[in-house]
């Protein structure tokens, strides 16, 4: 049996392939601000059919975020945030975890368990801000965090969502 998302609705401009994939790729890993842009951009023109109350970054776990230089989804959400005139709330990572990249489905879901704490008060209605969408179990978790707290809906809206394959 398959277990529901937690979240809603996921909204996501771009297909994760080709040319989309490399101006992630340059955006999370040569931490372009031009890629970063360009992403911001491109969201902004496909925004979710409800931004909800508040964005919520994907946190990433601090050694981690150290390691990158910085969190791809904070900086889109600050960006996003600017934008739209919507706050942007802060969560926590607070289980160093592998790389999703090489995980199946049911690996990443289980990676991501119990993986997220909020941090203060959280509105009725919470849209997760992530650079790419692949199986969802990070939206998932960080959803159910984010509903543990006292939300009532939480969306994704992330720039990009991987073709659907079936694992």
């Amino acid at each position: 049996m398959v277990e529901p998302p937690s979240f809603t609705i996921t909204t996501a401009a771009l297909c994760y392939q080709e040319v989309v994939s490399q101006l992630v790729h340059d955006f999370k890993f040569q931490a372009s601000p031009r890629a970063g842009q360009l992403l911001v951009n491109l969201m902004l023109s496909q925004p979710p059919p409800a931004l909800g109350n508040a964005l919520l970054p994907v946190p990433m776990f601090p050694a981690r975020a150290k390691e990158r230089g910085f969190n791809q989804a904070h900086w889109l959400a600050k960006r996003l945030g600017k934008s739209t005139g919507m706050p942007v709330l802060r969560a926590r990572c607070i289980k160093q975890m592998p790389s999703q990249r090489s995980l199946n489905r049911k690996e990443r879901r289980r990676n991501v368990s119990d993986a997220f704490r909020m941090e203060g008060g959280i509105p009725e209605h919470v849209t997760i801000v992530d650079d790419v969408v692949t199986t969802g179990a990070t939206g998932h978790a960080l959803a159910a965090a984010a509903l543990a707290q006292g939300a009532k809906r939480v969306d994704v809206w992330a720039a990009a969502r991987t073709p659907f394959q079936k694992s």
